[in-house]
């Protein structure tokens, strides 16, 4: 398998060499490359997605990506700024799928900022569509007729966009506990009740996965109320990313959770859903966890090597469980020595 790596801005460099310790210590059978993206490829080429990275992402089986954001481009034109290269990627290779798994582990429970009882109940995957809604919408400024200056952002989904993120999350729910809750605003928007009459059409082939709807309001609260109660979630692109985020926390920190961008075949794009962090970047005290267990969501769906997945999730689980803890979780492991109690994990 062809891998990609991308490490990125921030603390990309730092939980991707990391990741690569895993790699080595599993030795598996890959080729790995490497190319610029983000701010490293706008001090480098002018552009965050520059041609020769892209060119190498649709050759690749398979992209392992870091982080991208660089508060040296936050004032360039937005179509430059490393957070673009994401977005190009995503389009470029459609991936319109993102899986957002999110589990407390076993010893965490007191790193949560939800009561214990509460935060041990959470085992779940968000869905989240990432082509479509006002990412990728019409958007720009323009003076009213006031003469005030005002933004716009358009808020999008055709029929057949949301009907393939419904039968990916449908699947998903099949092979888990055959619950799936769709998250919308069909209250206010008519995009939201475009979304919920199509996913509705789709359960149809479904019989078996119980379907629920729930405001995305209301869904924020739950999430905190009682996480417990939700097996697969599927929402759009906005509220996807937010709710993503809310459950990162909820399971003790953002530096734990995993995704997976997926299309059509078995590429995809996997990356921690943290940022780049440029506060703490070069400080050595990222948690690099996410960033490994992406490696495993890469193995599982692009490598079909469940084994070694699993393997690489058991060993995270287990060093968690030991006590081992950064910064993030209140404790004193730096990024190196979280990789390599992972690696000791496995090798045990």
């Amino acid at each position: 398998m062809n891998i990609l790596l991308l490490a990125g801005d921030g603390i990309g460099p730092e939980i991707m060499a990391e990741a690569e310790k895993v790699i080595a210590a599993l030795a598996l059978p890959v080729d790995l490359d490497r190319a610029l993206v983000g701010g490293a490829a706008c001090a480098a080429t002018g552009h965050p997605l520059p041609a020769e990275t892209l060119a190498k992402a649709k050759a690749a089986d398979a992209i392992l990506f870091g982080a991208v954001g660089d508060p040296r481009f936050d004032n360039v034109e937005r179509h430059l700024r490393p957070e673009q290269a994401i977005l190009g990627l995503r389009a470029e290779l459609g991936l319109f799928a993102n899986l957002r798994p999110a589990k407390l582990f076993s010893g965490l429970e007191d790193s949560s900022a939800l009561r214990p009882e509460v935060a041990s109940a959470i085992d779940l995957l968000i869905v989240r569509e990432l082509n479509g809604d006002v990412y990728f919408g019409e958007k720009g400024t323009r003076t009213t007729a006031s003469g005030e200056r005002q933004g716009y952002d358009i808020m999008s989904y055709s029929e057949s966009e949301v009907r393939r993120i419904a039968h990916v999350a449908f699947k998903a729910a099949a092979g888990r506990n055959k619950r799936l809750c769709s998250v919308d605003k069909a209250n206010v928007l008519e995009t939201s009740q475009l979304w919920r009459d199509v996913v509705i059409e789709v359960a149809a082939d479904y019989p078996d996965v119980a379907l629920a709807h729930m405001y995305v309001d209301n869904a924020a609260m739950q999430l905190v109320r009682n996480p417990g109660q939700f097996d697969v979630v599927v929402t759009g692109n906005l509220f996807g990313d937010i709710l993503s985020d809310q459950a990162s926390m909820c399971v003790g920190s953002i530096g734990l959770l995993a995704s997976a961008s997926l299309g059509d075949g078995t590429r995809g794009l996997y990356e921690p859903i943290h940022g780049s962090a440029p506060d703490i970047a070069g400080k050595g005290i990222a948690n690099p966890l996410a960033m490994i267990l992406s490696l495993a969501m890469l193995l599982r769906h692009s490598g079909g090597d469940e084994a070694n997945a699993a393997r690489i999730e058991a060993a995270v689980a287990q060093i968690l469980a030991d006590g081992c803890r950064g910064a993030d979780l209140g404790g004193t492991m730096g990024t190196a020595a979280l990789g390599d109690a992972v690696v000791a994990a496995l090798n045990g």
